[in-house]
This record gives C-alpha cells, structure tokens and sequence, in this order.
C-alpha cells in the first residue's frame, strides 16, 4: 500500500436529515403501528483526513447512523453526500444495486467485536482478501502482494494468513478486522467500538495503530464510541447524541471544557479522572428519569424530562441544531445563558 496525500480541508462527507425508522408491526400478518425512531434528523459533516466521534449512551442511534452510511441499512429519508475520488459527489442513500459497487471499496466497517465478525471457517488470507475478490478490485495475480503488504502493516507475521481465528487473541483479531478494512484502500472507515471488546493494555496498541495510519494513509474516521476517554484521545471533532437526534457538536477540547448542552454536561461529569489529586473538583452529575423510548419521544426537547434547566418552551418546542462561537452547534433554547461544567482535565 502507498501513502496518500490529498486537501485534508475538502469535505469527504456531509450527512443531511438522515433518519432511519424502523417498523414496529403488530402479529404476524399485522400492519405497522408505529416506527422506532432510531436516527431522527441527524446531520454532520466530516472533512477530509480527520477523525469525527459520535458518542453518547447505548441506544442513542449511533451506530445505526454508521450502518446507514456503510449502507448495511437503506435510510428512511435524508441524504448522505460523499465525495469520491475523482471528484464528483455520490448521494450513499439514494444508490442502489450495481451503483453500490464503488461504495463497498471507498466506505469500510471496523465492528466492536472482532471475533463474531470474523468467518470462523476462513483463513486470514481469505477473510482479507474476500473483498477484493467479490468486487473485482484486483485481478488474482496481485492479490496475494496487497494481502500481505497491508498483514505486515498492522503488525501480524506474514505467515498467519493460512491461520484461522481462534489461533489469535483478542487484540490481533482486531489487527485482521483493521487489515480488512484497509485492504481497498478506503476514503472513508467506520469504527463502531473497535476497542471495547478489548484489554486496556490492547486497547492502547490498536488506537495507535490507527492513528498511524491515519496519518500515514490520510484516512479518514467515523469514530463511534461510548468510551469519552477513548474519543478525547484520537478524536479531532465530536458530536454527541440523544434519543436518534444531534444534540451538540464541536472540536474535542471546546466539547470537554466548555460544553453548551446539558447533556453533554452529564456525559463530561463521567469521564475517569486519572490525578487523584484533582479527583475532588469533579461532581457526577446523575441524571433523573429514563431515557426517551425512540418509539414515543416526547414533545419539545427529547432532552428535556431529564434536564434540570427545563422550561415551558422545552416542552413544547424542538430545539434547532444551531451554531454558537463559529464552529460549536448545540440544540439548547438556553445554550447562552447556561453556565456549564467541562471534563476535568487530568
């Protein structure tokens, strides 16, 4: 593999109204009642060579807004413009069959777990070089040269490629899941938890890993995460999500250390404080009631049963995705005239 360059400010993917319902159907030969809304209007933008994370509690909708982008699912509505190659922009979600093709090389997946998403019965060598095979990305005879090129660049032996995946740990399998993401040469990668399965010792191995070739590649990250130590480290931007919907979004030290929404606030107040010396400043903030259902948010503000700033507007009128301070958006009525509390900093 060669080391790419290429204008790191130019916009690789810009998300607009992306929503993804799912049916909820009633009996067996019964119509739907209603949808689950796991992406409710969700936009962002991610530039060329950075890595964006898209964090909040389990449920929120993050990881389906990856899989809407790696098209696993067809989104319900809103659109998802990416920039290709050779320069003209490709709307993943309206694409459908044969124009799909290109998406499969330019937009891969690294998944939380990487033993359930690795084919027992293949090999190293088949498991990377599936890919290739299936869309035509290489003819044979140079297959076998990019398989081991990109095994020796995330840090395996060249001969564990006739290996099967219960000869690995838990840490090189996720070195495997990495190599067959990179093996097309992606734009654009997706990381959905790829270090929560993991040890912290490991842990910190693949996220420098992935760094690297970060820098090396000029790859481009979707980082999702619930792991707000994890993101604060490999992360240039983040956006933080409620209930399927964008709440806040902002470089990482503007969203660790000034804060605008009250959620966010909450997630902050949890981050592990490693200087036990500084431990005492930190005051969790714990949140009352359940998160909204997703099938039957509440009216207004999602955020708004659990927030201790709540007024009458809240309960009646949806926030919109605003920006305040050039590149910081939040979706508060009150984002102005709150005074919030960053992540203490070790």
């Amino acid at each position: 593999m060669q080391a790419r360059t290429g204008d790191t400010q130019a916009t690789l993917l810009d998300v607009q109204n992306l929503k993804m319902y799912f049916p909820i159907t009633k009996g067996l030969f019964g119509g739907v009642k209603g949808y689950v809304r796991a992406v409710d209007d969700v936009s962002f933008t991610i530039r060329r060579g950075e890595t964006l994370g898209l964090v909040g509690e389990s449920g929120c909708g993050k990881t389906t807004v990856g899989r809407c982008i790696a098209r696993a699912y067809k989104p319900t509505g809103g659109e998802v413009r990416f920039l290709q190659s050779g320069g003209s922009t490709l709307d993943l979600a309206k694409v459908e069959g044969e124009e799909l093709r290109p998406l499969r090389k330019d937009v891969r997946m690294i998944f939380q777990d990487p033993y359930s998403s690795l084919n027992p019965r293949m090999t190293v060598y088949e498991i990377v070089s599936e890919v290739l095979r299936v869309n035509k990305l290489l003819p044979e005879s140079e297959i076998n040269e990019r398989v081991q090129s990109v095994i020796r660049r995330v840090g395996l032996r060249p001969e564990y490629i006739r290996r099967y995946p219960h000869a690995f740990s838990g840490g090189e399998r996720q070195r495997i899941v990495i190599a067959r993401a990179l093996v097309t040469e992606p734009r654009l990668i997706i990381s959905d938890e790829a270090v929560s399965a993991l040890d912290v010792s490991i842990r910190a191995q693949i996220l420098n890993l992935m760094e690297d070739l970060r820098r090396e590649f000029n790859l481009t990250y979707l980082f999702v995460s619930h792991d707000l130590s994890v993101v604060r480290y490999i992360c240039d931007r983040v956006v933080v999500m409620y209930v399927g919907r964008v709440v806040e979004s902002a470089p990482v030290n503007k969203i660790f250390t000034m804060p605008l929404h009250p959620y966010t606030e909450a997630l902050m107040s949890a981050v592990p404080i490693q200087n036990p010396r500084l431990r005492h400043a930190s005051q969790r903030i714990r949140l009352e009631g359940d998160v909204a259902d997703p099938s039957n948010p509440p009216s207004g503000c999602y955020f708004h049963p659990r927030c201790r700033f709540a007024q009458d507007r809240c309960r009646t009128e949806t926030p919109a995705l605003r920006t305040l301070d050039n590149d910081h958006m939040v979706a508060c009525h009150f984002a102005e005239e709150l005074q919030l509390r960053g992540a203490v900093m070790a």
